[in-house]
């Protein structure tokens, strides 16, 4: 049995971190092209003919969907950084918006 300090010894817990803000700058070329990458590997599994594989395709693509819009709103708070790869990333999910919809 491993020995454990009395409360009034114990470290105090820490400070939350939610006012705490990450990285300040603007949106990395890698965050908008790994983006833009899960994509077109969520339309590459959607377009298989095996069900499982079609399923996670599009829960690959459901699940980038609000993740995308976070970034945008970071993008526009913090600075979009590279503005062709925040236009590739737009572009790629306004194509998967237009085939979920139509």
């Amino acid at each position: 049995m491993s020995h454990v300090a009395p409360t009034s010894h114990r470290r105090a817990a820490r400070a939350s971190h939610r006012g705490h803000r990450g990285a300040e700058g603007p949106v990395q070329v890698t965050s908008w092209l790994g983006l833009t990458l899960a994509y077109v590997v969520g339309l590459v599994l959607t377009a298989q003919s095996h069900v499982g594989v079609h399923a996670a395709g599009v829960t690959l693509l459901v699940m980038l969907v609000p993740v995308t819009v976070g970034v945008f709103v970071a993008a526009f708070r913090q600075g979009v950084g590279s503005w062709k790869a925040a236009f590739v990333t737009a572009a790629a999910l306004a194509f998967t918006l237009l085939k979920f919809f139509f």
